[in-house]
């Protein structure tokens, strides 16, 4: 990409190239205005969808008499979500992003009904897997759309923008779904939120069909579906969930859907991502290998802290959710710093920054294990870790969509959201074995008793390993560039 300088002030052009013509335009101008406020609507939706649902979802189990089987309602979104990532890439590749954004939104809202009006257990858990469905098709759509409808000097801040999303929901999801649960039932949290479907998509869809329609060469015979990468979907979505189902049990019964989800991951993962990612060749594979290890790493090490802070050092349920709401902030000024133009020689070394501020809150989080470290550090540590993930996770995808021809951006897009998905999993399964090997419990088992405290060594079983896996993503930031610089 040209190196961008911006325009002396007060001229009122945009960013210079180093050829010298001048590149006009914002994310908020006349032509992208309704594309941005739509599509970033859509990221909110979805954000705060996250956030509120699983403030629902324990109350939800009980009444459903569904305890039992309550991680599937987890699993069972994210496993046909890898489904839905590898389908959408192929659909937009081939028809553009307008018809699979349609189809995920339409899902995530059907899904959100099912589970919302659900009376058995069986219902929910079919309702979240359509909800999954949706999200992965919608999250491929959104970055196709981001690589054909805006310049290549526009991306970084549509990407800061998709991360600034989540900030006002990651603080508020919670509180406002706690409240509605309390005071109007769970199923409101649910079949509310549909509701909120119409108005992005009634922003979101007719820009999409003016910029962003049908193939990216439409001159070009229309590709075919690729059997092989749908089946190859198929079958890394069924390995994931078999291998988290194996992470949880701890029993040797295990050790035969474990096998059997290794057998259809590997073979899976060869076939969806790209040649090299698993060595962390140069370019595009590292980009891709690198999404994974800072995701995987973080949210694995993430979903213990609450948990650690409740058991460990007595702090309300409440309060262990606030000392991450700051989080929210940082991870959003994290993805503004990197689409600043100025940043752009230096992207792959902030890049590095970033995980080595991932490794290192990672790392400090158990410090406070030892009695006479304040709870409040792990806030501060945190902060500073979603700091860098803003950082990391917006810089990789503005390189998958600058690495990427526009004929490829959703078969690329999809690689890198199955890598963030498939490491999520992983290092959860991965991380919560070892957390329920060394006596700490059964991941994801509510704790109704602060007085029930679990060994810390189980904790720092979590995290000083993901804080290694964090480190060697510091590593794998080195080799953004390709081989040409």
């Amino acid at each position: 990409m040209s190196a961008l300088e911006p325009r002396e002030a007060g001229t009122g052009a945009g960013p210079v190239t180093a050829g010298g013509g001048i590149v006009r335009g914002s994310v908020l101008d006349g032509a992208h205005r309704a594309l941005s406020i739509g599509i970033v609507s859509v990221v909110l939706l979805i954000a705060f969808e996250a956030t509120a649902v699983g403030t629902a979802m324990p109350v939800a189990a009980r009444e459903l008499d569904g305890v039992s089987v309550y991680a599937f309602a987890f699993s069972a979104y994210f496993t046909t979500s890898l489904f839905g990532m590898v389908v959408a890439g192929q659909w937009s590749d081939r028809n553009g992003p307008l018809m699979p954004l349609t189809a995920g939104m339409s899902a995530f809202a059907v899904g959100l009904l099912l589970s919302g009006t659900a009376g058995v257990m069986g219902v929910f858990i079919l309702g979240r897997a359509v909800q999954g469905l949706g999200g992965g098709l919608v999250i491929v759509a959104l970055y196709v759309v981001v690589s054909r409808a805006y310049e290549e000097h526009l991306r970084p801040a549509i990407m800061a923008a998709f991360a600034a999303a989540w900030v006002v929901p990651s603080v508020v999801g919670p509180l406002a779904s706690g409240t509605i649960t309390e005071h109007l039932g769970w199923r409101w949290v649910f079949v509310g939120i549909p509701a909120l479907v119409v108005l992005p998509l009634a922003l979101a869809l007719p820009a999409i069909r003016r910029t962003a329609s049908g193939p990216a060469d439409p001159s070009a015979p229309l590709a075919a579906w690729d059997r092989r990468r749908i089946l190859l979907a198929l079958a890394i979505s069924a390995g994931a969930g078999l291998l988290q189902y194996a992470g949880q049990e701890l029993r040797w019964l295990s050790l035969l859907p474990a096998a059997v989800g290794a057998a259809l991951l590997v073979p899976a993962v060869r076939g969806l991502l790209p040649r090299g990612t698993v060595r962390a060749a140069r370019g595009m594979p590292a980009v891709i290998l690198l999404r994974g290890v800072a995701a995987g790493s973080f949210i694995a090490a993430e979903s213990f802290v609450p948990l650690m802070l409740v058991t460990q050092r007595g702090l309300s349920p409440t309060l262990a959710g606030l000392s991450l709401a700051v989080g929210g902030l940082t991870w959003a000024l994290g993805s503004w710093i990197q689409s600043r133009p100025w940043t752009e020689p230096y992207r792959e070394r902030l890049v590095v920054l970033g995980m080595l501020l991932v490794a290192a809150a990672i790392a400090a989080a158990p410090t406070v294990l030892l009695p006479g470290v304040p709870a409040w550090v792990v806030a501060v540590a945190w902060a500073f870790g979603c700091l860098g993930m803003g950082v990391v996770i917006a810089s990789t995808s503005v390189l998958l969509l600058k690495l990427s021809p526009p004929e490829e951006a959703g078969a690329n897009s999809a690689a890198l959201q199955i890598s963030d998905g498939l490491s999520n999993v992983l290092l959860l399964a991965a991380g919560g074995a070892a957390f329920a090997a060394l006596g700490g419990g059964a991941v994801g088992h509510a704790v109704a008793d602060a007085g029930d405290a679990s060994h810390p060594v189980a904790f720092a079983a979590v995290f000083l390993p993901m804080a290694g896996v964090a480190a060697a993503g510091a590593w794998v930031a080195t080799r953004l560039r390709g081989q040409a610089g």
